[in-house]
């Protein structure tokens, strides 16, 4: 029997559309299901949920067991799913947003890079570090794929210092030539893309349709559009270095040094930018949450349609040996010859039996790679600090991130910096 262990399975709506795509599978509906979550209560409410979409779509055939061990729920998985949180909302996030909005930077998401994502990446470091050694232990072989953010560190993390099977995977990919060719009002059928870079920050290399180039049209229609919109910052960007990136304008605009500036507060007007966009998002899902449990807990007659997510796609592939490709985040071995060695990069892969096989990328224009080099300090700075747990290592982080640069001068960066680790407490181990 086939066994999937999702960890942080108390993010019921996301476990219900990755654990309700393997049900619907026919290669994984006979799966045991091992559900694990340090919050007993939601862990509880996702089990009663995946128990009536099994009856109701799959004819319970799967089974699932929510276990209180973490190492039990491991012991002898073929596939891991990673979508914790550590120090979730309250504290974490919210200590990220308003400790450096007291310094004067504002964020938008603060998940991946920036201060924000920063300190998540060595909240969560820690924990995966003791999951990697279970791993190593009772699933040596099994495939972990990682949803958590900031991807491009926790994947580079698991790739560079464990033997654990690391494959990263975002939603960002697959809607990227969708959404240019939506906003400017083109067709999305029959279409052939190629993307490659970082996560969050991969580019829109080459988009056709039909052996069609579509660049030309998508950027003449682009140049046209003068009302305010929704993805302003990537159409500068595509405007300024040629080419469309993979990430929402609210993350991108705080990835770079061009758009959140306290000395133009007009930019924040013109571009559309959501500052402090996480934290109410996170507000509304909260109250949604408790108006969408009883529905999603307790209904009978709950069903689930497969959806676009990667992760049951990417286990038919390896367990079938139909082969796939996906956008995945690797480790650069010469895969994108211009961004450095130890980065963690997102390019095409091929997954079938043999698991995830990356496809060699070569240069990137040098423009986008200098941009990618940019946030690529930062990821490779912040591994460094929680591998070493040499504070100084942090500075070097945060003083190299482009955004946190352009905004703040190097004493408040570091002072920010010991507020911050102060703050988080126990969530982070002690730096020297």
């Amino acid at each position: 029997m086939i066994k999937i262990t999702f960890i942080g399975a108390g993010s019921t709506v996301f476990a219900k559309n990755v654990l309700g795509d393997t049900m619907l599978t026919t290669s994984l509906a006979s799966a045991h299901i091992a559900l694990y979550d340090i919050d007993e209560n939601r862990l509880r409410e996702s089990e009663a949920m995946l128990n009536i979409i099994n009856k109701n779509c799959n004819e319970g055939k799967a089974k699932i067991v929510a276990y209180s061990d973490r190492r039990e729920a491991l012991s002898g998985a073929d596939f891991i799913v990673n979508a914790i949180q550590v120090g979730g909302y309250r504290p974490s996030t919210v200590i990220d947003f308003e400790i450096p909005k007291k310094y004067g930077l504002r964020q938008t998401i603060a998940d991946t890079i920036g201060i924000g994502g920063l300190f998540r990446a060595l909240r969560t470091i820690p924990v995966l570090e003791s999951m990697a050694r279970d791993i190593e232990a009772v699933c040596p072989t099994a495939l972990f794929i990682n949803y958590t953010n900031p991807m491009s560190v926790l994947s580079g993390y698991l790739q560079r210092y464990s033997q654990v099977r690391t494959v990263g995977v975002c939603h960002s990919v697959q809607c990227c030539a969708e959404t240019i060719l939506n906003g400017v009002g083109l067709p999305t059928d029959n279409v052939i893309a190629k993307i490659a870079g970082i996560n969050h920050m991969a580019w829109l290399l080459e988009v056709s349709r039909n052996g069609e180039d579509l660049y030309p049209e998508i950027k003449k229609r682009a140049a046209a559009i003068t009302d305010k919109h929704y993805d302003m910052v990537r159409h500068e960007i595509m405007k300024q270095f040629g080419y469309y990136i993979t990430e929402s304008s609210e993350h991108l605009s705080e990835y770079l040094p061009y758009f959140i500036k306290k000395g133009y507060p007009e930019l924040i007007e013109r571009f559309g930018i959501p500052l402090d966009e996480y934290p109410r998002r996170c507000e509304e899902q909260i109250r949604g949450w408790e108006s969408l449990r009883d529905e999603l807990v307790s209904d009978p007659s709950l069903t689930h349609v497969r959806t676009n997510e990667y992760a049951s796609y990417i286990m038919e592939a390896v367990v079938t040996n139909k082969a796939i490709e996906i956008g995945g985040n690797v480790l650069n071995t010469g895969l994108i010859t211009n961004l450095p060695a130890e980065a963690c990069v997102e390019v095409p892969c091929l997954v079938n039996a043999k698991g995830i096989s990356p496809c060699y990328v070569g240069k990137l224009p040098e423009q986008l790679a200098a941009l990618n080099r940019t946030n690529i300090n930062t990821h490779l700075l912040t591994i460094e600090a929680a591998v070493t747990r040499r504070k100084e290592h942090i500075y070097h982080a945060a003083l190299l991130d482009p955004h946190t640069a352009a905004e703040l001068p190097i004493d408040s960066i570091i002072a920010m910096c010991d507020e911050l680790i102060a703050a988080h407490g126990d969530y982070l181990p002690k730096y020297q």
